[in-house]
């Protein structure tokens, strides 16, 4: 009975960092396990210590390399669950695969479902996410799902850099609820990029509704991928005469040009968090990460507890 409600975390390769913050938080230490590969690219799992009767928790975020990271959470869930911990939480900051979501055109996959599937399959008695691409991903799981936002910890950051005449810009229409939390929280107007997208990461930017001229203008979205649509949508406000632009997201993959496009932007200062981290080559000046850890570590004691996480945001 005394190891029943032990708390153990543990953590893949994706973001070693983050999960350290987070243990760091909480006063506790990452659980002993060694996730490695085989010489053919099979990735082995080997949990170092007991879990029987124990509440552990997996941080492990399914980013770059995302087949490694989904396939390292999905074999740690697993060795867990076989290893007769009493609760599997799969921490996942980033829930990779998450854009497709839904039947689009004809024949199109929901990989966002087939993922969750796979967790479920797993062993995952339930699952703590940050910011999904959609909100209705929390209905794929047929577990628990505690869902968090990253609005506040982006809020704190311009509340306390005091901007006067700001405007929190969407820069697109699917991301106007988030815009508006966010504009909400700063007190401050919403305004919106229309933009048109004929393929995949190529944007087109067509109208902006609101007023942007002569103000500090703060874009947010979920994720900065390629980087295309938030500088295109910078240079439009700009040209809208916008006095300066800040960019911000959840979530930054930035891969392929997106680290380039963002240096060559007009964009003053880009703020994420570290739901991903970057690597040395992704490190730009204007670029200002803000940790994510204290959330997550209050979500975690919260669930271990048996406590409300919701009015972490009230």
């Amino acid at each position: 009975m005394a190891n029943y409600k032990a708390l153990k975390i543990f953590t893949g390769n994706a973001n070693e960092q983050l999960a350290k913050e987070i243990v760091e938080y909480l006063g506790e230490k990452v659980s002993a396990a060694s996730v490695k590969t085989f010489s053919d690219g099979e990735i082995s799992v080997g949990i170092e210590e007991s879990v029987r009767g124990a509440d552990t928790f997996v941080i492990q975020p399914i980013c770059t390399p995302v087949n490694d990271s989904l396939m390292e959470l999905l074999i740690m869930i697993d060795a867990l669950r076989r290893a007769s911990a009493n609760r599997v939480t799969a921490v996942i900051p980033y829930y990779g695969y998450a854009r497709q979501d839904r039947k689009a055109k004809a024949r199109d996959p929901i990989t966002a479902k087939l993922v969750a599937n796979l967790i479920t399959a797993a062993g995952a008695s339930r699952v703590m996410s940050m910011d999904f691409h959609a909100g209705q991903i929390q209905g794929f799981f047929d577990i628990p799902v505690d869902h968090l936002k990253g609005e506040p910890i982006l809020a704190e950051y311009f509340l306390n850099k005091q901007i006067e005449d700001i405007v929190v810009v969407s820069p697109d229409l699917g991301g106007v609820t988030r815009a508006r939390t966010l504009a909400e929280r700063l007190h401050a107007p919403l305004a919106i990029i229309d933009k048109r997208r004929p393929r995949p990461n190529v944007a087109q930017i067509m109208n902006i509704i609101g007023d942007v001229e002569g103000k500090t203008v703060v874009m947010v979205d979920d994720i900065i991928d390629t980087a295309g649509t938030i500088t295109m949508g910078a240079q439009a406000l700009v040209d809208k005469g916008a006095k300066e632009v800040y960019a911000c997201c959840i979530h930054p993959v930035l891969s392929g040009p997106a680290i380039e496009r963002l240096a060559q932007s007009v964009i003053k200062e880009v703020v994420v968090t570290n739901t991903i981290p970057l690597s040395k080559d992704k490190q730009l000046d204007k670029i200002k990460v803000l940790s994510t850890a204290p959330l997550i570590g209050e979500a975690i004691i919260r669930i271990h507890a048996d406590l409300s996480i919701s009015e972490i945001f009230n």
